[in-house]
C-alpha cells in the first residue's frame, strides 16, 4: 500500500510540472496579443498638439502675425498716437518746403546782390548810385535798399535846404548811417522767416515723439494686465506702434536742426556781407559830398 501511495503522489507532481511548463503557455488564447495595439493611440493624440502647436502662432498674432509694416501699424496705432504721429509728419514736410523756399531765396538774393554790386562801384555820383539802386531790376534786393535809403536821406537834407558838404558833412553821413541801419533790421527779420519753425521742431519733435511712445506703450501694458498674458505675439505689436511715434519724431527733429544750422550760417554771412557794404556805401557816399556832388 506504501508503494502504490508513493507511485500515485509522483504521478500528481508530474502532472503539476507539466501544467505549468512553456509548452503548455503557448496554449493561451489568441486574444492576448490585444494590448499590443494599445501603443497606437498616444501615436493619434500626439499629432494633435502638433497641429495645434501649429495654428496658435497664427491664433496669437491675428490677421497680421508676420505682417507688421508702417503702414498698418500706424493704422492700429491709438488715436493719440496717430494725432502725435500726423503732427510730426505736416511739421517734416514743412521742414523741407522751408529747405526749398530759403534755398531758393538765398540763391536767387546771391545773384542779384553780386550784380548790384557791380552796377554800384560803376556809378560815379550821388544820383546814378540812386538811380541803380532804385532800378527795377534790383528791387527788393537788401543791398539795393540799403542804398536807396542811403542817397534818399542826402536828397531829403538838399530838398530841405541843408547844407550836405563842409562843415555840415558829418552830420548828414550820420543820418545817412542811421537810414542804412534801419534798412538791415528789416533785413535781419526777413533772413530769419521760417526759422523759429525749424528750431521748435528739432528741439521738440523728440520729446512729441516720446509722448507718443509712452502712452502706446502704456495702452499695451493694459491690454496685457487685460489679456493676462506676456505672450510675445501679442506684446509686441504694441509696442512697434508705440516706437513708431518716436521714430517719426526723430524723422522730423533731424532734418530741421540740420536745416535751421545751415541756414543761420548762411543769413551770418550775408549779414557780414551787408555790414561791409554799409561801410562801403558811407565811404562812397563821403567822397563825393567832399567832391561837393
Amino acid at each position: 500500500m506504501r508503494n502504490k501511495t508513493n507511485i500515485l503522489l509522483a504521478l500528481a507532481g508530474v502532472a503539476v510540472l507539466m501544467a505549468g511548463s512553456p509548452a503548455l503557455a503557448q496554449e493561451t488564447p489568441a486574444t492576448a496579443p490585444a494590448p499590443a495595439a494599445a501603443p497606437a493611440a498616444p501615436a493619434e493624440t500626439a499629432a494633435a498638439p502638433t497641429e495645434a502647436s501649429a495654428e496658435d502662432p497664427a491664433q496669437v498674432g491675428g490677421e497680421n502675425h508676420g505682417k507688421l509694416t508702417v503702414v498698418g501699424m500706424f493704422e492700429e496705432a491709438d488715436i493719440v498716437v496717430k494725432v502725435v504721429m500726423i503732427g510730426l509728419l505736416l511739421a517734416s514736410v514743412l521742414s523741407w518746403a522751408l529747405l526749398l523756399i530759403k534755398m531758393f531765396e538765398f540763391g536767387a538774393l546771391g545773384g542779384k546782390t553780386d550784380r548790384f554790386l557791380e552796377a554800384f562801384r560803376g556809378a560815379r555820383t550821388i544820383a546814378d548810385m540812386r538811380r541803380v539802386a532804385t532800378s527795377d531790376e534790383f528791387e527788393g534786393n537788401p543791398m539795393a535798399d540799403m542804398a536807396a535809403a542811403a542817397t534818399e536821406e542826402v536828397e531829403l537834407s538838399r530838398n530841405a535846404g541843408l547844407a550836405v558838404s563842409g562843415d555840415h558833412r558829418d552830420s548828414v553821413l550820420t543820418r545817412v548811417s542811421g537810414a542804412v541801419a534801419a534798412v538791415q533790421a528789416g533785413l535781419s527779420k526777413r533772413l530769419s522767416g521760417g526759422q523759429q519753425f525749424l528750431a521748435s521742431t528739432g528741439s521738440t519733435g523728440p520729446f512729441v515723439g516720446l509722448f507718443g511712445t509712452v502712452y502706446g506703450i502704456m495702452n499695451s501694458f493694459i491690454g496685457i494686465a487685460n489679456t493676462n498674458t506676456t505672450n510675445l505675439a501679442v506684446v509686441a505689436p504694441g509696442i512697434a506702434e508705440a516706437l513708431l511715434a518716436t521714430g517719426i519724431g526723430l524723422f522730423a527733429a533731424i532734418p530741421a536742426v540740420i536745416f535751421y544750422n545751415y541756414f543761420q550760417t548762411r543769413i551770418a554771412s550775408y549779414g557780414a556781407r551787408s555790414d561791409g557794404f554799409q561801410a562801403e556805401l558811407v565811404n562812397a557816399i563821403s567822397r563825393q559830398l567832399d567832391k561837393g556832388a
